[in-house]
């Protein structure tokens, strides 16, 4: 298979893949939700669902990789993500492994976009199409669902929150959470909390890391100890994060608890 990427330029890749690997959660998600989870024959140490995912050795994190085990396990693909993974995909094609780097998504719609490109990469187009269709039918279905404004905040090893040109920011405004900071011209930053308080927001929408315990409780804990008096709600961390076919369930869970928090307040 020949095939031009805008970052990579040409590439000569296997006309089937099968064995895979995933460096990306999004990624991972996007092969187990188009049936080829059996394929992937190593992962990310972020790659953590679904849990059969588990059991497959860890070839990198997000920037690094350990290229004698990558060489070791033989893949047909190897699959990145753009943005923080840039340089990476550039150094694996560099080193001779047949790469792929999908682009990060600056909207929903992106992630139904990189859906559609995996289903023509990895021959399954038709399955492809109609799982992207009934996400956006999905997505549809949430529009204009509640009408407040939002500080969204998730921990990256420190508070990061959402401006112009993120996903996470535009499906927020879709479900009619508009975000505080939507006026900053950067996609993700490390927030000014005392703005926060300034610019008093209906709801604080907490994203831990996974695997945290009581997320609710963290999110109280923490604006009880900033000062703030708005309303809380909390995913279960690495939800809205993630930008895989996931995504959708997430922000339905999403906004089922801002709606608990603003019915409650």
């Amino acid at each position: 298979m020949r095939v031009f990427h805008e970052l990579l330029g040409p590439l000569e890749l296997p006309d089937r893949f099968g064995r895979i690997v995933s460096l990306a959660p999004n990624l991972t998600d996007a092969l187990y939700a188009l049936g080829l989870g059996d394929r992937l024959v190593g992962r990310s140490a972020f790659c953590h669902r679904p849990a059969q995912v588990l059991s497959l050795p860890v070839v990198a994190s997000y920037t690094k990789t350990r290229l004698d085990l990558l060489r070791s396990l033989k893949p047909d693909l190897v699959l990145l993500s753009t943005g923080v993974q840039r340089e990476q995909a550039l150094r694996l094609k560099e080193e001779g492994f047949p790469v792929y780097a999908v682009p990060l998504p600056t909207s929903p719609y992106g992630i139904l976009e990189n859906l559609s490109t995996l289903g023509h990469l990895l021959d399954v187009e038709e399955k492809a199409l109609e799982l992207a269709h009934q996400l956006a039918l999905r997505y549809a279905r949430l529009k204009g669902r509640l009408s407040a404004t939002v500080y969204f905040e998730m921990d990256l090893g420190g508070p990061i929150t959402v401006g112009r040109g993120s996903y996470i920011a535009q499906a927020l405004l879709h479900l009619g959470l508009r975000p505080i900071f939507l006026d900053a011209p950067q996609a993700y930053f490390a927030p000014d909390l005392e703005e926060v308080k300034r610019r008093r927001p209906d709801l604080f929408l907490y994203e831990p890391k996974p695997w945290g315990k009581n997320p609710l409780e963290k999110a109280r804990a923490l604006a009880q100890e900033r000062g703030w008096d708005f309303p809380v709600a909390a995913t279960d961390g690495d939800e809205l994060a993630h930008y895989g076919p996931m995504f959708f369930a997430f922000l339905e869970k999403a906004a089922q608890r801002a709606e608990e928090a603003l019915a409650k307040a």
